[in-house]
C-alpha cells in the first residue's frame, strides 16, 4: 500500500516536471515563432514604405513638371495680352492725335466763318445805311415820304385802270380755281394711287362646316343642355337648322363671334361636347382672341412704321380688327386714312408723321364704344389724353366726323382721307338702294313729328339735321324732340354706330324798305 502511493505520487511529480518543461519550451518555441513573423511584417512594411515613398517622387516630379508648363503657357498668354494692349493703346493715342487735329482744323474753320459773318453783317449794315440815306434824299426832293408816294402810285393807278384791274382779277381768280381744281384732283388721284389696301367684307354671322349631320346632336345635347350652356357663355345666337352639316353663329360683336367659332370647330374636333368642356374650350379660345388682338396691334403699328404707341393703346388698336362699320373692317380701314393722310401731307406740305398717326388713331374710340358712353369720337379724345399722346395729334383725329372744328391742316387731311376710304368703291358692303333707303328711312323717322318742317340725312347717314318750325317748337321743345327722334330711330331702325340727332331752330324776321 505504501509503495503505490509512492508510485503514484512519483508519477505525479514527473507528470508535473514534464507539463512544466513542456509549457516553458513551447513558451520559447513560440517566442521564436512570433519573433520569425515579426520579422516578415517589418521587411514588407519596409518594402511597402519605399515603394510608396518611390511613387510620391514619382506624382511630385510629374506635378512640378506639369506647373512649369502651365506657368509657362500663362506666362505666354500674358504676353500675348500685354501685346495686344500695348497696341489697342497705340491706335487710340493715333486716334486721339488724329481727332486733335480734326478738332483743331474745325476750330480754324469756325473762326474763319465766324470772321465772314461778321463782315457780311457789316457790309448788310452799310448797304442798309445807303439805301436808307438814298430813300430820304429821294422822299426829300419829291416832297412825299415812301408811304404817301405809294398812295398816290396806287390811287393814280387804279384810277386809270381800275376796270382792267377788275378783268385781270377776274380772269386770275377763274384760272386759279381751275388750276387749283386740276392740282387737288392729281394729289387725290397719287395718294389714292400710291396706296391701295385690300379690305375684308364681315357680316354679323359666321358658319361652321360639320363632318356630319350626327354632330349637330352633339351641339344640342340632351334636352339642348349644350347648346344653351354654349350661348350663354359666349353671348351669340347658335343656329343649327339652317343649312345641313354646318351651324351659323350669330351676334353682332365681332369679338364675341369669332371666339364662340374657335370654343365650337374645337369641341367638334375633339368630339366631346358637354358643359364642362364648353367652358374649358371658351376660356382657351378667348386668351387665343387676346393674343390675336395684341398681334394685330403690333402688325397695324408696325405696317404704318409708328413706333411710339405704349402697349396698351396698341391692344385697343387691335381690337379693331374685329370690328365692322358697313362691313369694311375698322383696323384696315385706319391703316388706310393713315397712308392716305399721309401721302395727302407729303403733297400739301403738312406734317405727315402727324396726319399717319392721327390718321390711325381717328377711331380708336370703337374698340370701347360699346363699353363706355359717348361718341367713338369723344371715347377717343379721352382714351389719347389718358395715354398721354400729343395735342396735335388729338386735334387732327377728333374733326373726322365734323364734331369739332379743324384747328390745323392735319385735321382736315384727315377727314378728306377717311371719307375717301369710306366711299370709294368696294369700300364697304353696302348697294346704292339700300343706302338711299336707309337714307331716307332716317329723314321720315324725324318729319313724323309735329312741329317739324324738314330733315336731312348727311356724312352717310351718321348725322339727321332736323330744321323746326319756330312759331311751335320752343328752346325747350326742341330738346324734347332730339331725345324723341332719337329713341324713334332706335327703336324702329337697324344701323351700325351711332347716329347724331341735330335740331335747328331758327327766326327770320325779314321786312322791305319802299
Amino acid at each position: 500500500m505504501f509503495l503505490l502511493e509512492n508510485t503514484l505520487l512519483l508519477s505525479l511529480s514527473v507528470a508535473i516536471i514534464c507539463l512544466i518543461a513542456g509549457s516553458v519550451l513551447g513558451y520559447y518555441v513560440r517566442q521564436s515563432i512570433v519573433k520569425k513573423r515579426k520579422g516578415t511584417i517589418e521587411a514588407r512594411l519596409q518594402k511597402k514604405i519605399a515603394q510608396v515613398k518611390q511613387e510620391s517622387e514619382e506624382i511630385t516630379a510629374q506635378a512640378k513638371t506639369k506647373a512649369g508648363q502651365i506657368v509657362t503657357q500663362a506666362q505666354q498668354e500674358s504676353d500675348e495680352r500685354r501685346k495686344e494692349l500695348l497696341q489697342s493703346e497705340r491706335m487710340l493715342f493715333k486716334r486721339e492725335h488724329q481727332l486733335d487735329e480734326k478738332s483743331s482744323v474745325f476750330e480754324k474753320k469756325e473762326r474763319d466763318f465766324e470772321e465772314k459773318v461778321k463782315k457780311l453783317k457789316q457790309v448788310k449794315d452799310r448797304l442798309d445805311s445807303m439805301h436808307k440815306e438814298a430813300t430820304d434824299k429821294l422822299e426829300a426832293m419829291a416832297g412825299l415820304s415812301r408811304e404817301e408816294a405809294k398812295k398816290e402810285l396806287l390811287n393814280n393807278v387804279e384810277k386809270e385802270y381800275g376796270q382792267d384791274i377788275l378783268l385781270r382779277m377776274k380772269k386770275v381768280k377763274q384760272e386759279g380755281e381751275e388750276k387749283y381744281s386740276h392740282q387737288v384732283k392729281e394729289i387725290m388721284a397719287t395718294a389714292m394711287q400710291r396706296y391701295a389696301i385690300s379690305q375684308a367684307q364681315d357680316i354679323t354671322t359666321t358658319t361652321i362646316a360639320l363632318p356630319s349631320e350626327e354632330a349637330k346632336g352633339r351641339i344640342i345635347g340632351k334636352e339642348g343642355r349644350n347648346i344653351k350652356t354654349f350661348e350663354k357663355i359666349t353671348g351669340v345666337d347658335v343656329l343649327v337648322d339652317e343649312t345641313p352639316e354646318s351651324v351659323v353663329i350669330s351676334g353682332f360683336n365681332p369679338i364675341r363671334r369669332q371666339i364662340a367659332k374657335v370654343a365650337l370647330e374645337r369641341l367638334i374636333k375633339d368630339g366631346r361636347i358637354q358643359p364642362a368642356r364648353i367652358e374649358e374650350q371658351v376660356k382657351r379660345a378667348e386668351d387665343e382672341i387676346v393674343q390675336q388682338i395684341k398681334e394685330a396691334g403690333e402688325k397695324a403699328v408696325f405696317e404704318a412704321g409708328i413706333v411710339d404707341l405704349p402697349p396698351k393703346l396698341i391692344e385697343l388698336l387691335g381690337r379693331l380688327y374685329f370690328r365692322t362699320s358697313y362691313g369694311q373692317n375698322v383696323l384696315m380701314h385706319s391703316l388706310e386714312v393713315a397712308y392716305l393722310s399721309s401721302v395727302l401731307a407729303e403733297e400739301l406740305g403738312a406734317n405727315p408723321k402727324i396726319a399717319k398717326k392721327a390718321g390711325l388713331l381717328h377711331d380708336i374710340g370703337k374698340a370701347v364704344d360699346h363699353q363706355v358712353q359717348g361718341s367713338h369720337t369723344d371715347i377717343g379724345i379721352k382714351i389719347l389724353e389718358k395715354f398721354g399722346q400729343e395735342k396735335d395729334i388729338i386735334s387732327a383725329m377728333k374733326s373726322h366726323h365734323e364734331d369739332y372744328e379743324p384747328e390745323n391742316l392735319e385735321a382736315v387731311l384727315v377727314k378728306v382721307a377717311d371719307q375717301v376710304s369710306g366711299a370709294r368703291p368696294g369700300a364697304r358692303k353696302d348697294t346704292v338702294e339700300n343706302y338711299l333707303r336707309r337714307l331716307q328711312e332716317l329723314e321720315e323717322a324725324a318729319t313724323g313729328f309735329p312741329g317739324v318742317n324738314s330733315a336731312y340725312a348727311i356724312q352717310a347717314g351718321r348725322e339727321v339735321r332736323v330744321f323746326v318750325k319756330p312759331e311751335e317748337i320752343g328752346d325747350l321743345e326742341a330738346y324734347k324732340l332730339a331725345r324723341d327722334v332719337a329713341g324713334k330711330i332706335q327703336e324702329e331702325l337697324n344701323y351700325p354706330g351711332e347716329i347724331k340727332i341735330t335740331v335747328i331752330r331758327e327766326t327770320r324776321v325779314v321786312e322791305y324798305a319802299k
